[in-house]
């Protein structure tokens, strides 16, 4: 799954970017300032429905709280990914789509960690 999200990612990434590029050429210069980020993390997911008035489905548990923190923390237009993800990307033959963050991510509940970038 870790190489479906990360192709996935950078697809939704590209996209995001010519958007952009297409509405400052049609609404302005100021639509230009828009980015993305986009966080991975890979693991167990609990899945459910929210009923009420705006019914949902959502996945929790520590797996999407870590995968948020990597968005919280990503750069904008990047994608950053765990070291776990990572590892996964290695041993599917794809260490080459990733860069490691110079800088160590201070996550809340998680300490400091490596990181990685998905180019």
């Amino acid at each position: 799954h870790a190489l479906r999200m990360s192709k996935f990612a950078a697809k939704i990434m590209s996209i995001m970017i010519d958007v952009t590029r297409q509405l400052e050429v049609q609404l302005g210069p100021d639509t230009g300032e828009l980015r993305a980020r986009v966080g991975m993390h890979s693991g167990p997911v609990t899945a459910g429905v929210l009923r009420g008035a705006k019914a949902r489905f959502q996945l929790f548990g520590d797996t999407m709280n870590f995968a948020a923190r990597m968005e919280a923390h990503s750069a904008p237009n990047q994608i950053q990914c765990s070291e776990y993800t990572a590892n996964l990307l290695r041993e599917a033959g794809k260490g080459q789509w990733l860069r490691p963050r110079t800088d160590k991510v201070k996550a809340k509940g998680k300490g400091e960690l490596q990181t990685y970038w998905v180019v």
